[in-house]
């Protein structure tokens, strides 16, 4: 028998909610530590690496299935060095491999399964597996078996593929050219949308021909700018029906807000039920965009509930927001029998029965509408039917039938059809509240709260200026939580008080992206110096000036097979494609740290890539089109801005545009400078003082100047002229 290289499950100490799922299983899981790969190497056997999180469903289907079978336990325990990794908290161990996934298999997601060298290099990957062989995959137990014999007996051929692969992962996500092109110019942006228009559902609405569907809000980005900056109808047509179609089906919570991650089938009906943070940050700032660029009141609706859904459900006591609510739940009364029991299913929080619909609404009337009425109304309004369109009979609510229908139908006027529905929802909202709740993951990451309090600020400055209250709220609790001041250090993961991991390129660049937007609404020079300060650090440990990127990991961080980019985007942005366009506008208060030459160089270095595959490097590509385009700025110079400016800003999108609000007196500039540790006013405020005691306007463009005005839609005709 061999030797047992880990003696117990130490996930007990870890604040991980998704370790913590796994900290009973007979399996010795360790955590990604030295610990763990020490005794991998001490005792030479390989490691069996899991990645997940905790609303992953097919993760805790695998947990079921394996991860509590003794049998199953045994050999890992003997054989192998059992790692869980939540790659919410090590999202550069899930890089990594899931790059290698993808290049095997053609495909990933989670579980990751992964058989590692003690080294850490890769030799066989897949995502789940069941115990036993089934649905075209190997039994797992017997995986584990083969695995076992083939590392004793097929050692050299088994060294020679992590060799192989491990080369394949650097290439992959390490490597830049040794002969950088010149940054891509202005017309990316016309092949991306072109390619975005090519591959969209004209039928459906979204981008691809079936299930399932993701919401992919960079895409959206391409889209809604070169329709307002291009006068491209094609493309403010695609994104308008994805919009709709989003907001209309069953990606949306049509109840309490918020989406789901993604959609299974093509026509939006049928979602993944978790909400995860980074869904909810960054749809509402797209919608509160398209709201902007088409003054329609539905985006401006369904930003502004999601916005409420995050305040609600996923915000901490002190102002930061929690990373996700769980798919599944438990079965609701209402929905068993006299002898069934309740077991946790997917959805089960969000679905609706015909008569669950009725007893939602109670007995009282509604705007002169009797129970019965209203509950006729919601169903046909949501397509809830006896029948339904999920499982059990029961319904995911979708806009089925148009207020209009609905008036005609049952003889009322459209009005009151609205505020019907309007007052139906809030029922069906309160009766929901009494079913059993989907689990709360409650880590706090630094990066998904900087992508939360850049779409509330979006929402501030487009419609509510109040939101931005919600915005700097959470703010202020991840700089309090995770920044180190004095080393100026961020760290990625709060948790009851814990606070772990070295902060990545994505928290450093998503929250200084969402300082920046706070700074742009509130004019605090606060917020403004918080995003200088993390920007500089992603200078000092993410930036490589040899190789003209910056990297994933921290330089002085843990060092892995390959030392990744994120240059595509995925379920978030790309946070190399966010780091080139925030230099880009930061080197315009900051001009001697050469922010603006960075991105040049991230660009250049990028740009064959870029140029190849536009759609799959949106970021990079709006950062790289903003670049092409040139400066726009519009300076505000008040002490404080008028509530009559907000409303004109608000109608005017304006993408590329950076808005610096700035002190009324030069006079009142010297703290200032002190706050961002500069001696010069910089160029974006220098000799812009306000006229006369009036709060004035200037609008630059391409470094051409209009002249300072008072009245803000002159500034702003200047600007779109």
């Amino acid at each position: 028998m061999p030797v047992t290289p880990t003696s117990r499950n130490r996930l007990d100490e870890e604040a991980s909610p998704y370790l913590e799922q796994h900290a009973d299983n007979p399996v010795n899981w360790q955590p990604w530590d030295e610990t763990a790969l020490s005794a991998a190497r001490e005792h030479d056997v390989p490691i069996f690496l899991s990645v997940g999180y905790a609303a992953c469903h097919w993760c805790h289907v695998m947990e079921s299935e394996s991860f509590q079978d003794d049998e199953v336990a045994t050999v890992l325990n003997e054989r192998f060095v059992p790692i869980k990794v939540d790659r919410e908290e090590r999202p550069d161990v899930d890089s990594v491999y899931q790059t290698i996934c993808q290049l095997v298999s053609g495909g990933g997601g989670w579980p990751l399964s992964v058989f590692l060298t003690p080294e850490g290099k890769p030799f066989y990957v897949g995502t789940y597996f069941p115990r036993e062989a089934g649905r075209g995959r190997p039994g797992f137990l017997q995986l584990l078996n083969d695995v076992s014999q083939s590392w004793e007996t097929d050692r050299d051929e088994i060294e020679n593929r992590a060799d192989q692969w491990t080369a394949a992962i650097t290439d992959e996500l390490e490597s830049t050219p040794e002969d950088p092109s010149d940054p891509p110019e202005s017309d990316v942006l016309e092949s991306a949308t072109a390619a975005a228009v090519r591959s969209a559902d004209r039928s459906h609405g979204g981008f691809g021909s079936g299930g399932p569907k993701f919401p992919q809000p960079r895409r959206l980005d391409l889209l809604l700018r070169a329709s307002i900056l291009d006068g491209d109808e094609a493309a403010g047509e695609v994104a308008e029906s994805a919009l709709d179609a989003m907001a209309a089906g069953g990606l949306y919570d049509h109840v309490g807000g918020g989406f789901h991650r993604y959609a299974t089938d093509r026509e939006w009906t049928i979602p993944h039920f978790e909400k995860m943070l980074y869904d909810n940050a960054e749809l509402p700032r797209v919608y509160f965009e398209a709201a902007a660029a088409t003054g329609a009141d539905r985006y401006a609706r369904a930003a502004s509930e999601t916005v409420a859904f995050l305040e609600r459900e996923l915000q901490h006591p002190e102002g930061g927001f929690y990373s996700t609510l769980d798919a599944q739940s438990a079965t609701p009364p209402s929905r068993l029998g006299e002898s069934s029991e309740a077991e946790d299913e997917e959805g089960a929080f969000y679905v609706w029965t015909p008569g669950e619909v009725r007893a939602a609404m109670g007995d009282e009337p509604i705007d002169g509408v009797d129970p019965e009425t209203a509950a006729d109304l919601f169903r046909d309004r949501y397509g809830v039917t006896d029948g339904g369109n999920f499982e059990g009979g029961t319904t995911v609510l979708t806009v089925t039938t148009s207020y209009g229908a609905l008036a005609d139908e049952y003889d009322l006027s459209v009005e009151t059809v609205e505020r019907v529905l309007v007052a139906a929802r809030t029922r069906a909202f309160d009766a929901r509240a009494d079913r059993p709740r989907p689990a709360r993951d409650e880590k706090v990451l630094a990066g998904w709260n900087g992508l939360a309090i850049s779409g509330i600020a979006t929402g501030a400055r487009t419609l509510d200026p109040a939101l931005v209250g919600t915005a700097a709220d959470a703010l202020e609790f991840v700089r309090e939580h995770l920044w180190n001041e004095e080393s100026k250090r961020l760290s990625r993961r709060y948790k009851s008080g814990d606070v772990q991991v070295d902060g990545y390129l994505d928290d450093y660049a998503f929250l200084a992206r969402g300082a920046f937007d706070c700074y742009q609404v509130t004019g605090e020079v606060d917020q403004l110096a918080f995003a200088v300060d993390l920007a500089r650090t992603i200078r000092a440990e993410f930036w490589d000036d040899e190789a003209g990127t910056c990297y994933y990991t921290p330089a002085s961080g843990e060092g892995l097979v390959t030392r990744p980019q994120e240059l595509n985007d995925q379920s978030t942005p790309s946070s190399l494609g966010v780091t080139a366009a925030l230099f880009d506008e930061l080197d315009l208060f900051v001009p001697h740290e050469e922010f603006g030459s960075i991105t040049e160089r991230l660009l250049a270095t990028h740009a064959d890539r870029i140029r190849a595959s536009p759609l799959q490097h949106a970021s990079l590509v709006l950062a790289a089109d903003a670049h092409a385009r040139g400066p726009v700025e519009l300076t505000l110079a008040a002490d404080e801005v008028p509530a009559s400016w907000r409303e004109t800003l608000a109608d005017h999108p304006l993408p590329t545009a950076v808005i610096a609000p700035r002190p009324a007196d030069d006079a009142a500039l010297e703290p200032w400078l002190d706050a961002l540790g500069i001696d010069e006013v910089p160029p974006i405020w220098v000799n812009r003082a306000a006229e006369g005691g009036e709060p004035t306007a200037y609008a630059c463009r391409d470094f051409t100047c209009s002249p300072p005005q008072t009245d803000l839609d002159a500034a702003l005709d200047w600007l779109e002229r």
